[in-house]
């Protein structure tokens, strides 16, 4: 799908559209206001909600018009898999947000890291990874990439010098999350782009802890960003989601082929539901780390049941000298150790009322999870211990509730919990 351009409002893709932002929206708004109107189609009916085009097709007024759509020389839509204009409105109002040139909205954020990864790589290549990853992103890099003849080493992301020695004739791709899932360590991202533009690779970074708010790896050095939409960007339980963001040739290059023809794009509805929530990201982020700063601060207190705490909002943090250089805010999610183990951080668990049992992060509820038995189950225990998943480790998901009611529940359920 070719992408408009222009720095004036221009009719848009047909008669029925108008193009009143993107490229021609002011460039000095800022992000809470692009969240709200940047990329905006309206058609005839001047709607102010953005439109759901649940469609499959789209129609053209002659063949010769069809010919030319097919052939790029004319701009527009062509077939909902390639693109739609929801999906086009949400790809924008993420570039806006993120400074990418190109976006591409996918069904899943775990179809956005495999697309990602996979759409520039090919059999005898060679991906460098952090080994603190997201469990289904382990087995994209350590399974199924080599099952394609694609090998993949993991390194300890938190020393550059790793990324380093990783390094082979043949790596193409170097892959990190930070903080990283669930024990919030952070890859210092402007040293590892440093690194792989030294021998042309590429650094895809999955930023869904940090936001789009509080780090931009693109600004960093990354070449590639990609989101799990169905966290802080919808942030309320509702949609599964996921966006790829970079610069347009590499989309137009890479992306864009595998994209088409392997299908994994985002529905309308989905993109719609997304547009909605990503108007109140800043708000909603903002109370969730005060709240996820607050519950921190209390745990960090409890020493006689809470062996350790990690947060990157609190100067404890083991790499606040990296936090400080490369993300303007902490972070919605708190990770901490109960002395007492699995048993420990179960009865915690159980005993919240305000704070919900589940495995998905950035919603408006605040929710928590043991990482052993849940996200992390499938990996070793050798592994989890790598990544310091203990029995006791709980990762913590800020809400937009009241702080104080959190802190109180922490503090009756800490009460169940063993010295």
């Amino acid at each position: 799908m070719a992408k408009k351009t222009g720095v004036e409002p221009v009719c848009f893709r047909d008669r029925f559209f108008c193009f009143e932002s993107g490229d021609g929206m002011s460039k000095t708004w800022r992000p809470a206001t692009q969240l709200v109107h940047n990329g905006t189609l309206r058609s005839q009916f001047g709607e102010t909600s953005e439109a759901i085009y649940l469609t499959q097709g789209f129609v053209y007024d002659t063949s010769e018009a069809a010919e030319a759509r097919f052939k790029g020389e004319t701009d527009g839509f062509i077939y909902a898999r390639y693109g739609s204009p929801t999906n086009d409105m949400f790809e924008k109002r993420m570039c806006a947000l993120e400074g990418a040139e190109d976006a591409r909205a996918t069904a899943s954020g775990m179809a956005a890291v495999s697309a990602a990864i996979l759409c520039q790589l090919k059999a005898g290549d060679h991906i460098v990874a952090a080994r603190a990853l997201f469990g289904s992103c382990r087995w994209v890099v350590e399974t199924l990439a080599p099952k394609y003849g694609i090998e993949c080493t993991l390194v300890d992301g938190r020393f550059t010098e790793n990324w380093e020695k990783a390094i082979r004739p043949n790596t193409k791709v170097f892959f990190l999350e930070s903080p990283t899932n669930p024990t919030l360590e952070v890859v210092d991202i402007a040293a590892v782009a440093k690194l792989a533009n030294q021998i042309g690779a590429k650094v895809v970074v999955d930023n869904v802890f940090a936001t789009p708010l509080f780090q931009k790896p693109l600004e960093l050095g990354a070449h590639i960003v990609v989101y799990s939409a169905t966290k802080h960007i919808d942030g309320q339980g509702r949609s599964l989601g996921g966006v790829i963001l970079s610069d347009k040739q590499w989309i137009d290059e890479n992306l864009q082929d595998y994209f088409r023809h392997t299908g994994p794009a985002m529905s309308p509805f989905t993109a719609w539901t997304l547009l909605k929530g990503i108007e109140t990201l800043p708000l909603r982020v903002a109370q969730q780390t005060a709240n996820a700063s607050k519950v921190a601060d209390f745990l960090a207190e409890q020493t006689n049941k809470v062996a350790r705490v990690i947060y990157p909002g609190r100067k404890d943090h083991p790499q606040a000298d990296i936090i400080a250089k490369q993300m303007s805010g902490g972070s919605t999610l708190v990770a901490f150790e109960l002395k007492g183990g699995k048993e420990a951080a179960f009865k915690l668990q159980n005993a919240l009322e305000i704070v919900k049992i589940s495995n998905n992060l950035g919603d408006s509820k605040s929710l928590i999870t043991h990482p052993a038995t849940t996200t992390h189950k499938n990996l070793t225990d050798e592994a989890r211990a790598e990544l310091g998943i203990s029995p006791g480790t709980v990762r913590f998901s800020a809400g937009i509730e009241d702080g104080a009611d959190l802190v109180e529940d922490f503090a009756r359920a800490l009460e169940q919990v063993s010295a």
